[in-house]
């Protein structure tokens, strides 16, 4: 077994921060599905799975044909995702389990039996990503797949550029490497796959973005500016920025977000192997 994998989720785990999780979860989940090609019979493990609202929707897509477990760490988190799949009558979709990725709580029967490994947004907060890829790899039976799908920061585009925007996403990514972990771990993903012992067969983007004209414009902004914040004490701290500095971008953010020609280009990052 593979020592402990350090985690530092910095966005924490507030009402607010729940609140901008389930707005990402709503832009998001239906695209990360369709890439997956589920089969409809899988067992599934996901690890790190939040308010496991994604596991929820890849369980509605096995139903009693497949089995889904989600692993989460946190007991905040662990405690709204029971309560937003009592609040949908979805109790019974998804097994949950508290537990460390690092050492899920699985039984020695359960271990290399899943059809499926997932987790997404998960390794960018891990000291040793590839540690808990290599478990990952281990649930799988042979043949079995692996999915990941993560950040890199650095891909963020806006334009027109609001001032000071620039400078203030270089601090949040910073904020990362403080914590001993990677904002671009996205471009990683493959790597990560072949080092764990899978093969890798596929890579993709999946577009998180955009523009003014868009119904969903503002709620790919709120969620952009809720990131943001969750950073502003660690920016702070480490004076990565003034004070005056990042509230001022984060209001020029604000009224950038009501220009007829803004536009955010975004892309999460996905790969794909088997073992």
């Amino acid at each position: 077994m593979v020592e402990r994998s350090q985690t530092h989720y910095i966005h924490g785990t507030s009402p607010v921060e729940q609140g901008r999780l389930s707005l990402l979860n709503s832009l998001l989940n239906e695209a990360c599905l369709k890439e997956m090609n589920l089969h409809g019979f899988e067992k599934i493990i996901d690890f790190g799975c939040g308010l496991a609202q994604f596991t929820r929707l890849m369980a509605s897509n096995v139903r009693s044909r497949g089995k889904v477990i989600g692993i989460e760490r946190d007991p905040n988190q662990l405690a709204e995702a029971v309560r937003q799949a009592h609040q949908v009558d979805e109790i019974g979709l998804v097994e949950l389990r508290q537990g460390d990725v690092s050492t899920p709580p699985l039984a020695k029967t359960e271990w290399e039996t899943f059809d499926l490994a997932h987790a997404r947004f998960l390794l960018e907060h891990l000291n040793d990503p590839l540690a808990v890829v290599q478990i990952m790899v281990r649930t799988l039976r042979l043949g079995g797949r692996i999915i990941l799908a993560d950040d890199d920061h650095q891909l963020l585009q806006t334009w027109p550029e609001p001032p000071g925007f620039s400078t203030l996403w270089q601090a949040y990514m910073k904020s990362y490497y403080l914590n001993g972990t990677d904002p671009r771990i996205g471009c990683r993903l493959v790597s990560l796959i072949h080092s764990a012992g899978a093969r890798p067969v596929r890579n993709t983007w999946i577009f998180f973005g955009a523009c003014s004209g868009n119904p969903n414009f503002q709620a790919y902004v709120e969620n952009l500016v809720g990131v943001i914040l969750t950073a502003r004490e660690r920016i702070l701290t480490a004076r990565l920025l003034s004070q005056s500095g990042f509230d001022e971008t984060l209001a020029a953010l604000r009224t950038w977000s009501e220009l007829p020609d803004a536009a955010l280009w975004y892309g999460l990052c996905w790969a794909e192997g088997v073992k």
